[in-house]
């Protein structure tokens, strides 16, 4: 079953990367009593996750949290230290948290699976972006073709959290 507005978010546990090193995260820990604005891309580095998605959220972070984020949070299904990296590389850090799901294990309890396999990536997540309020879904916006960035772009989650106010 298919995450959907209105649900509250699976239990699962992701890898941050700390000072300390990766460090385990729970989506009560990620989300309970904060307005979180998640957004999940299919592989880092890959070219409209490199390119588009993740610079249009590094870019709107700032305009995110005065709208009342708490967090920006980006998961893919890479290791921690591949999200790490990449983060760097885009100017996310500081910014991003990034959120490792190596196994997909999120991305399957959600719902928001994606089999890549046929081109050897592997199970994945699908793109998409959300507002997530103490936990519960308020915006959903999946991608229809895993190589677009519209309705799961950071300016689309933006006008959609400025109608909601």
């Amino acid at each position: 079953m298919t995450l959907k507005v209105g649900d509250k978010m699976p239990d699962a546990t992701f890898t941050v990367m700390t000072a300390d090193g990766p460090k385990p995260m729970t989506t009560a820990e990620l989300c309970s009593g904060k307005k979180v604005a998640l957004f999940a891309v299919p592989g880092a580095y890959t070219p409209t996750c490199h390119k588009s998605h993740m610079p249009g959220f590094v870019a709107r972070a700032e305009e995110l949290k005065a709208k009342g984020f708490d967090t920006v949070a980006c998961t893919s299904s890479n290791d921690v230290f591949v999200l790490t990296r990449w983060a760097e590389d885009t100017g996310a850090t500081g910014k991003i948290v990034m959120l490792a799901d190596g196994s997909a294990d999120f991305a399957k309890k959600a719902g928001l699976d994606l089999d890549m396999s046929a081109r050897g990536m592997g199970i994945r997540s699908k793109r998409y972006a959300m507002s997530i309020e103490d936990g519960v879904v308020k915006v959903l916006n999946i991608e229809e073709t895993p190589g677009k960035a519209e309705a799961s772009s950071a300016e689309t989650l933006c006008s959609m959290v400025d109608r909601s106010l």
